[in-house]
């Protein structure tokens, strides 16, 4: 009981849509609104106030590592081992793909599956960090990173420390980030997709022509 007890806080956490709240306090659209719609740092960007990013980026990573925090040091004293610590990763990246607080529509989890990472283990955070770092310089494409990063992290863990139900929970929520970046994926492969510090092109607007009028000879 007291496992799911830290689970259901934990998904609260993440249901804390860090996009939606900053853009409210500094008086933006929402989020969800325009763009890519999605809920995250990268498009709260796209309204061009760059702290308004910032704080999401920070508020997004640091509640997925409270949570496991939280459970790391307050779970044992009630009998929260390491799988109740690895549900924890899962349901506070749950509550922020699907928060409850704001009709299940959530971001795509980079930053707080970061945030977990670093949680877990700082030196497994800072290996997916860094991979995402690489990627993204070299082929300046966020998504791309994200997604590569992802993958890398579960294998990371495998390799460097010994496998157990952590490992499990981390593979799904690379499933899940990657799954998330569906969208993306289609835009990388057809060539459509935004590179970092680029910007983004404009819809195509149909526009009506009126038939020029003909000056009638006095």
């Amino acid at each position: 009981m007291e496992t799911l007890l830290f689970g259901v806080i934990a998904y609260l956490i993440g249901s804390v849509s860090f996009a939606v709240v900053v853009s409210k306090a500094y008086g933006l659209s929402d989020p969800r609104t325009y763009g890519s719609k999605n809920p995250g740092a990268t498009n709260v960007l796209r309204s061009g106030n760059k702290a308004a990013a910032v704080l999401t980026l920070l508020g997004d990573a640091a509640k997925g590592g409270l949570a496991v925090w939280l459970a790391g040091q307050f779970g044992p004293r009630y009998g929260v081992g390491d799988a109740g610590i690895a549900l924890v990763a899962l349901a506070v990246f749950l509550g922020h793909l699907y928060p409850v607080f704001f009709r299940f529509q959530g971001g795509k989890g980079v930053a707080t599956a970061l945030g977990i990472l670093l949680a877990l283990d700082p030196w497994l955070g800072a290996a997916t960090l860094l991979t995402w770092i690489i990627v993204a310089a070299v082929f300046r494409y966020s998504s791309l990173a994200a997604i590569v990063a992802a993958v890398m992290a579960p294998i990371y863990h495998t390799l460097f420390w010994d496998p157990d139900i952590t490992t499990l929970a981390i593979v799904v929520m690379s499933l899940l980030l990657v799954w998330r970046h569906r969208g993306n994926i289609e835009k990388l492969l057809a060539g459509k997709e935004s590179r970092l510090g680029g910007r983004d092109k404009p819809a195509a607007v149909e526009t009506l022509h009126k038939p020029a009028r003909v000056k009638k000879a006095r």
